[in-house]
């Protein structure tokens, strides 16, 4: 589903099905202190019922499946809920493909609610309502972000600097370690309970990091297939004169709880 939004990348349109089968296979990266942090907030834990909203190919759901939540996964992309559903053979997790605005689960239906790398897309005046519907009393959600740091890992910074040239409008360059920005309309429904940000080493291979730019919005969502694959070849020419053959790439997570109010 083709997305376009004036506050990102100037309104440039993109469609993450066309990533999906990049993503599928490069995107899992998130390491064990990634979710160890989840667990250890007591979320996402056996006796709960979890929705993870903009799910993609099911990553957050799949590797944490193992911890006894029975999960749901819903996306806006209908080519990002079957590449989900294909890698979740075997376990008990259901998919949808829906707008998050448009969820209509009925009242009270989970008690957790999961927002992975996808929480700056919704229209927040909408999903906060429907979160505040859908979660039982003290309910809680959870917002998860993971990003490679550009100005405190040379190999990040000059792969970023190939995106851009391809890609000027991307706004998702320059990223620097800061909290979730929770809008305040979340404000009358839910506190802000907990937050933490974390510096994080991911490893790659010179294949998987190029696979894992070119899944993101400003190579594979939105430019053209022979922008692609310009890009793509120049960025592996890089690669191979800036890099060993593995190497591990600097990034932080950060992650916000957020717990249901009563309202007045």
């Amino acid at each position: 589903m083709i997305i376009k939004n004036e506050n990102i990348d100037s309104g440039k349109a993109f469609d993450w099905g066309r990533t999906s089968d990049d993503y599928a296979k490069y995107r899992d990266i998130y390491p064990q202190e990634f979710y160890d942090k989840i667990i250890q907030r007591g979320l996402c834990t056996a006796g709960q019922k979890v929705l993870d909203v903009g799910t993609g190919t099911g990553v957050l759901p799949r590797n944490m499946h193992r911890y006894g939540a029975k999960w749901t996964g819903t996306d806006i992309s209908e080519n990002q809920t079957a590449a989900a559903k294909k890698l979740s053979v075997g376990m008990d997790i259901d998919y949808y493909t829906a707008p998050t605005e448009k969820l209509d689960f009925p009242d009270n239906s989970f008690d957790v609610i999961t927002a992975c790398q996808c929480f700056w897309y919704f229209d927040h005046e909408k999903t906060v309502k429907n979160f505040y519907r859908m979660l039982k009393p003290n309910g809680h959600i959870l917002v998860l972000y993971m990003a490679w740091l550009p100005y405190e890992d040379k190999i990040a910074g000059e792969s970023e600097k190939l995106i851009l040239k391809y890609n000027p409008h991307w706004s998702g360059a320059g990223e620097t370690v800061h909290p979730i920005f929770i809008p305040d309309c979340y404000r009358e429904y839910f506190s802000i309970t907990y937050h933490e940000e974390y510096p994080l080493k991911v490893r790659f291979t010179r294949e998987s990091w190029n696979g894992r730019l070119k899944a993101c919005r400003g190579i594979g969502a939105s430019l053209s297939e022979t922008e692609i694959n310009t890009w793509e070849q120049e960025h592996k020419k890089l690669l191979s004169e800036i890099t060993p053959p593995e190497f591990d790439i600097i990034h932080y997570a950060a992650v916000a709880e957020l717990k249901k109010q009563g309202r007045l």
